[in-house]
């Protein structure tokens, strides 16, 4: 799925919040292009809209609350975990509440519907988060961390540890999104007795609530206790000395706490607003250090619209100088392009190699060898070219020309032994034989320039 997804067609749900005690109603509807997730507040004057990114999560100690211009909506992370799971990219969802719906408390409700309505394909290319180097973030006071890794796909490994002597540890691992309905989305979250007996005392939670989390009994209490609660909760009335789960409904699967962990972190990473391509450890997670990386993913991401394109050199090239020469008419030295490692219906990647035997090194600089930023300009412009022959049938006919350069930016030197990397895509669809593109070029990670131009596809005679 290298295209962006929406939704088939809208569909709704409703269930009573965690906190607030209502009835929620809440509307998944299909969105356009590079839409993301946003929430509409349809309560409120105006029906704010809420956009779903990490930097505005506000609250992360029981659930994911998220905030934007003073409005905020709270419990997301189900909702959003299957959505991602499922590759949705682009979705306005509509809440009457300041808060989603608890539901059963896993994002299997979400799951059934998105797969019932089906998903849409759209025209423009998913960007995607490439994990190219590692990258962690830890909480020493928690006791938790979360690593990430290179991968060629999202894989998930969580592990977990408590001092209780129903489960010290548990882990899980969803190494495809395919699987998150089988192995992850119906895992419901977890708490231990204590915490449930200070709810049910400060009002905080009701009978109808309690099926949808699992409860552990891991410290002895008093029998009177423990009956008071299996009275509170209607299910049977357990021994004393019997520790282990006293929930109404069964575990759906051993290590369910491990895989809801899993699904948090689904849910809390989705606020990146990309699918990543990597793999994440996380030990002892939590939506806090969930949301420290997204925000850590989001910090790398903001500087450019796009990372550099991944190079490698091993790889057999789409196109190699021959065949470039069989497309363009430049030749040396003005040949300054070498292959092609990457094209699509909207974009290209091309590389050059710059030698210290490039003739314009001699005049600039001799004694510091710099390549002209003119002659940046032009290998883009080279690589664009490309880009826009490759969407005729028959490219050997036609030729590309240059009308028009804008927004010419340079940031960095480039020196003999630089690799540079070069990403062309068209900003606007072809008219009239006429094509506007976006440049950029890398060494590296590092971006080096990057300008729009404005190219006509002329047929030869």
């Amino acid at each position: 799925m290298n295209k962006q997804h929406t939704l088939k067609d809208f569909f709704s749900l409703s269930g009573q919040s965690s906190h607030s005690r209502r009835t929620v109603h809440i509307t998944f509807y299909p969105a356009p292009e590079n839409h993301g997730y946003k929430i509409r507040r349809t309560d409120l004057d105006g029906q704010p809209i809420i956009n779903a990114v990490a930097e505005n999560v506000i609250d992360s100690l029981q659930d994911t609350t998220i905030s934007d211009n003073g409005i905020q909506v709270n419990a997301v992370e189900h909702a959003f975990a299957a959505l991602y799971a499922l590759q949705v990219d682009n979705c306005l969802v509509e809440v009457n509440a300041s808060e989603f719906p608890i539901l059963d408390g896993t994002s299997m409700p979400y799951v059934n519907e998105i797969e019932r309505v089906g998903l849409e394909e759209q025209k423009v290319d998913r960007e995607y988060y490439i994990v190219k180097n590692k990258m962690e973030v830890c909480d020493e006071v928690e006791g938790s961390s979360i690593v990430l890794l290179p991968d060629d796909h999202l894989v998930i490994n969580t592990l977990m540890s408590f001092d209780s002597t129903v489960f010290s540890s548990q882990f899980a691992t969803l190494n495809c999104l395919k699987d998150f309905k089988k192995e992850v989305a119906a895992s419901r979250t977890f708490v231990f007795v204590r915490e449930v007996e200070s709810l049910i005392k400060n009002n905080l939670i009701k009978r109808s609530d309690l099926d949808n989390i699992i409860i552990i009994y891991d410290r002895q209490i008093t029998q009177e206790r423990l009956d008071l609660l299996a009275e509170k909760m209607n299910v049977v009335r357990k021994d004393v000395v019997q520790l282990g789960y006293i929930m109404s409904r069964s575990l759906a699967y051993s290590n369910e706490p491990a895989r809801h962990k899993l699904l948090d972190i689904l849910g809390d990473i989705s606020l990146v607003g990309r699918p990543i391509r990597g793999r994440i450890i996380a030990t002892c997670p939590g939506h806090k250090i969930n949301n420290r990386m997204a925000r850590l993913i989001r910090k790398d991401v903001k500087p450019n619209e796009i990372q550099a394109p991944e190079y490698n050199p091993n790889k057999t090239p789409l196109m190699d100088i021959n065949r470039i020469k069989e497309l363009l008419p430049h030749r040396y030295p003005f040949l300054l392009v070498d292959k092609i490692i990457e094209i699509g219906e909207k974009h290209i990647v091309g590389v050059k190699n710059v030698s210290v035997n490039e003739p314009f090194f001699q005049g600039h600089f001799p004694q510091e060898p710099l390549m002209p930023g003119v002659l940046l300009v032009e290998a883009m412009a080279q690589v664009g070219g490309l880009l826009v022959l490759n969407t005729l049938e028959d490219p050997h006919n036609y030729s590309t020309y240059f009308m028009k350069i804008d927004a010419v930016k340079f940031r960095q030197k480039v020196v003999p032994g630089d690799t540079l990397i070069f990403h062309l895509k068209f900003i606007s669809d072809i008219r009239r034989g006429m094509a506007n593109m976006k440049g950029r070029c890398f060494i590296g990670e590092r971006l080096v320039c990057e300008a729009e131009f404005m190219a006509q596809m002329v047929k030869n005679k």
